[in-house]
C-alpha cells in the first residue's frame, strides 16, 4: 500500500488509538511511500509513555525504511500538539535523519480527532 497523503496514514493509524491509552505507532515507509511495516508501543498499564527515539530509528533501520511517520495519543482529550510534541518531533526528526531515515509525518491522537504537523506547518 502507498502511504502518499496524511489521510492516508491517519486511516492506518487511527485502529491503534481507538481504544485509548498512550500509544506510540509509527509506519515504516520504503522511497516510494509503499508501506513496508508497522510497529506499536503501549506502556505498562498506569504508566505513561516517552517517545521511544531509539526504538523507532532502530526498527525504522531494521525494516529498511526510508522515512516514517509516528503516531501518538493524547490521553487528555486535546490533540493540538504540546511544546513537548514539538520538541519530541523535533528530535526524532535530527535522530532519524542522522541515521538516513526521514520523518515524514507526526501525528497526534486524541479521541475522535488527530492533527498532521505536516499539515500544520511544524516539519
Amino acid at each position: 500500500m502507498i502511504v502518499a497523503t496524511a489521510r492516508t496514514a491517519a486511516e492506518l493509524l487511527a485502529p491503534h488509538f481507538a481504544e485509548g491509552g498512550e500509544v506510540v505507532a509509527v509506519l515504516h515507509l520504503d522511497d516510494g511511500q509503499r508501506l513496508l511495516a508497522t510497529t506499536v508501543t503501549e506502556p505498562d498499564r498506569g504508566a505513561g509513555i516517552d517517545l521511544p527515539i531509539r526504538d523507532i530509528v532502530a526498527a525504522a533501520l531494521t525494516a529498511g525504511a526510508a522515512s516514517v511517520i509516528v503516531a501518538r495519543s493524547h490521553a487528555g482529550g486535546q490533540a493540538a500538539p504540546s511544546e513537548a510534541d514539538r520538541a519530541g518531533a523535533r528530535l526524532l526528526a535530527e535522530a532519524a535523519l542522522a541515521a538516513g531515515i526521514r520523518l515524514a509525518d507526526y501525528f497526534i491522537f486524541a479521541g475522535a480527532e488527530c492533527r498532521s504537523f505536516r499539515q500544520l506547518g511544524l516539519l
